[in-house]
């Protein structure tokens, strides 16, 4: 597509300038506003040549206009998804509706009950929600085949044979499998489609989640991976704060995507944790992460409406989801040649390092926030020096005798 730009014709001319306005102070650089500009210029002039007005511009309109350009030989990297922005645009100022629903049926009906119970009454993260509406999903589709979704006629043998097949398919994904149909199933007894029984036949999974060894990163390690975030750029900044405080206080990925500004108390010291269960807990906040805090905020993050700490690099600038913050700390890991590591390593790692600097099981997982003691007590397999002291020596005939 050409760079000069066109002469502005057609019905989306009066909403051009406030379109472009919105995506300069969304964070976009000026020459992709420039570029959105003659996109629309384009997209306008062809709604003129059919006597199309701006209200009906949808989906199915812009994919015929991209059509009919790769027709006429155009060659542009455009898809319907590039517009999605000028479409929030023109529904936010009510140049057009918001588009037709779908018809949800009942598997979907069901999976959205779910997921409302899983968020408002257990009070779970949104990964956490979409991961059990996604391992139910089959059990339910399943159901279905049988004529529908005939739910007081479900049995117990109707759910032990699921979790069968399902183990024979997919093993590794039994344990989340039992936990999240169990909560289905509880759901359904409370809403009075199945018997109370129901749950407790879901038959019991062997989780081997804390048979092995914590997969600590060792603190030189650690270091390297700070030591390659380059200080002298805003995404450097970033990066080396939100890697401080997964290898220092051992938060995940989700908790560094969802602090916010007012979370951190200056005065004190301190930082609230929105953990598991959306429940809120006070942090120390080191000093090397406080001040890594504030280097980015005061020479890095973009202002804007946004009140999450840790935004996009580049415009539109938006809250970095839990995905984004993991993957800074796999970058920084492969930049600094250790491999495959993701941010809950990171977690490990804080761990192992309270544990190395005489900090009890008790204490980590008071920083680590565990709901149960049990899984704190996995770090135990890396104190050396602690098995050392309750080992008992190994029977030989002399201590025998």
């Amino acid at each position: 597509m050409s760079s000069a730009a066109a002469p502005m014709a057609g019905p989306l001319m009066p909403y051009v300038d406030g379109f472009a306005a919105v995506l300069a102070a969304q964070g976009y650089a000026a020459g992709t506003v420039v570029l959105y500009r003659q996109h629309v210029g384009h997209l306008s002039r062809w709604l003129e040549t059919r006597a199309f007005g701006a209200d009906v511009l949808g989906e199915g309109l812009i994919e015929e206009f991209l059509v009919e350009r790769h027709a006429k030989g155009r060659q542009t990297r455009l898809r319907v998804g590039s517009f999605a922005s000028l479409l929030a645009y023109l529904r936010g100022v009510g140049v057009i509706g918001l588009p037709e629903q779908a018809p949800v049926g009942e598997v979907d009906a069901l999976l959205l009950r779910f997921a409302g119970y899983l968020a408002k009454e257990r009070g779970l993260a949104q990964s956490t929600v979409s991961l059990r509406m996604q391992l139910v999903r089959p059990f339910l589709v399943g159901l279905t085949d049988r004529g529908g979704l005939d739910l007081p006629s479900l049995t117990a043998e109707d759910v032990t044979a699921f979790i069968v097949a399902e183990s024979k398919v997919r093993p590794a994904s039994v344990p989340p499998t039992v936990t999240a149909l169990r909560s289905l199933l509880r759901l359904l007894h409370v809403e009075g489609l199945v018997s109370a029984g129901l749950a407790s036949a879901v038959p019991a999974a062997n989780s081997r989640r804390l048979a092995g060894l914590p997969k600590a990163l060792p603190a030189e390690q650690v270091a390297a991976m700070l030591a390659i975030c380059d200080r002298d750029t805003a995404v450097g900044r970033r990066n080396l704060a939100i890697l401080t405080l997964l290898a220092r206080l051992g938060l995940r990925s989700g908790e560094v995507a969802r602090l916010r500004l007012e979370h951190i108390d200056w005065r004190r010291g301190e930082v609230m944790v929105m953990g598991k269960g959306s429940r809120y807990e006070r942090l120390p906040l080191p000093g090397d992460a406080g001040g890594a805090i504030v280097a980015y905020l005061k020479d890095g993050r973009q202002a804007g409406a946004h009140r999450e700490v840790f935004l996009s690099a580049r415009g539109p600038y938006r809250p970095m989801s839990p995905d984004a913050i993991s993957n800074v700390a796999a970058a920084a890991a492969r930049k600094a040649g250790l491999g495959i590591v993701r941010g809950h390593r990171l977690r490990h790692s804080a761990a192992t390092a309270m544990l190395a600097a005489g900090g009890s099981l008790t204490e980590i997982g008071q920083v680590l926030r565990h709901q149960h003691t049990a899984t704190t007590a996995i770090y135990a397999k890396v104190d050396i020096a602690g098995l050392r002291r309750v080992a008992r020596p190994w029977p030989t005939p002399e201590a025998a005798a």
